[in-house]
């Protein structure tokens, strides 16, 4: 199979789909490989290594997309990439398709078959693609969090981890799954005064055992969403409903009445956000302030640490490209229910249900559609 891999365009993305690496060990599999010049350059992989590995240098993202029957990437396509994609060409990437109309639309007519890291499963439970770049986004969204409570950011002017004599601030984690523990991992250890909030009894107490006393735990309510949102200084929002939109759990009546200045870091914003006052930012224009209250929604957190995510990412998509490149997208997707619970859209249908759900699409059973 010919692969192709174009430099990512989203603003400040730094990551690529695949490394040196991983193109090394798809030639060897007979594969060929042809990457976009530069693509790799953000995790200081320049287009000799990609060379030296087996791969050919594409001049421009066309030149890959017209000659690749598989695109491997790391974030959605853009509005240009989508038109240059081929029916019955094959894209894995992350899409977070239930938030985007727009992007589902030009996949649909595109009649590519499109499938998403984000809802591919494992054997024994959870979103291994998604995994690796959850726990990156959760570690930076502490980083990020502490760095926004800054008073020359418009924050509360707190130190996270205060100082002896002083409270540390007081950190609120919404979801207690990869996102969360992560997050709480670094919270803990900068000193915050650390809670997470989940409504799953067995998360709360895995994360009691993984840390101990120095995590607070909270069933999940309205009332303690409320009441601990408003003592906060930083909220981290990190709930996940696999494919679909995320729950909008602190409305924006509660965001008017936090504390002015308190920060709030919306991991879920790639699934449209869990704060209802929550919008797209990017690493360029990361915060906006409503109500007093710091924003940071940016949709590609891991971007900014690319070549930790890149090398995190390809750990885990490797094996399923080379999956789909050696016995072809139809026969991999047929033989593995895992991988097909990634494939979203496929030769004009929505094949993801939370998808058509949300969007308004019929839903078509993928099986249908896979010619084996």
């Amino acid at each position: 199979m010919l692969i192709g891999v174009p430099k990512e365009i989203k603003n400040h993305e730094y990551r690529v789909g695949l490394t040196p690496e991983s193109v090394q060990e798809l030639v060897a599999h007979g594969h060929q490989v042809i990457v976009e010049t530069d693509a790799g350059v953000g995790i200081n992989a320049v287009d000799a290594d990609y060379a030296a590995a087996g791969a050919g240098i594409a001049r421009t993202a066309s030149e890959v997309f017209e000659r690749a029957e598989m695109i491997v990437k790391v974030k959605e396509p853009q509005a240009s990439e989508r038109a240059m994609l081929t029916e019955g060409q094959v894209l894995f990437t992350y899409l977070h398709l239930a938030p985007d109309p727009e992007q589902t639309r030009d996949l649909v007519a595109s009649g590519a078959v499109c499938i998403a890291y984000e809802t591919v499963t494992g054997p024994s439970g959870g979103l291994p693609l998604l995994a690796p770049m959850s726990e990156v986004a959760g570690r930076l969204a502490v980083q990020a969090g502490a760095h926004c409570l800054e008073k020359p950011q418009n924050g509360l002017g707190v130190l996270l981890g205060g100082v002896p004599g002083v409270d540390p601030a007081k950190v609120v984690i919404i979801g207690g799954g990869v996102v969360g523990s992560h997050a709480a991992h670094i919270a803990i250890g900068m000193g915050a005064d650390t809670w997470v909030i989940d409504r799953s009894s067995e998360a709360l107490k895995r994360l009691w055992t993984q840390f101990g006393r120095p995590l607070n735990t909270v069933y999940s309510t309205r009332l303690a969403v409320e009441r601990h949102v408003l003592d906060a200084d930083l909220v981290i929002g990190g709930v996940l409903v696999p494919g679909a939109a995320a729950p909008k759990l602190v409305s924006a009546d509660l965001v008017s009445r936090m504390k002015p200045g308190a920060v709030l870091v919306d991991v879920a914003i790639d699934q449209g956000g869990c704060f209802e006052t929550s919008r797209p930012t990017t690493h360029a224009d990361p915060t906006y302030i409503l109500d007093n209250v710091v924003h940071y929604c940016v949709a590609n957190m891991p971007g900014a640490v690319p070549r930790t995510s890149t090398y995190a990412l390809n750990n885990v998509t490797l094996p399923y490209v080379l999956r789909l490149a050696d016995r072809g997208y139809a026969q991999a997707l047929a033989d593995d229910s895992h991988l097909r619970a990634g494939l979203n859209v496929c030769k004009g249908h929505v094949t993801q249900r939370e998808v058509a759900n949300a969007l308004g699409y019929d839903y078509v059973d993928s099986m249908a559609l896979l010619e084996v």
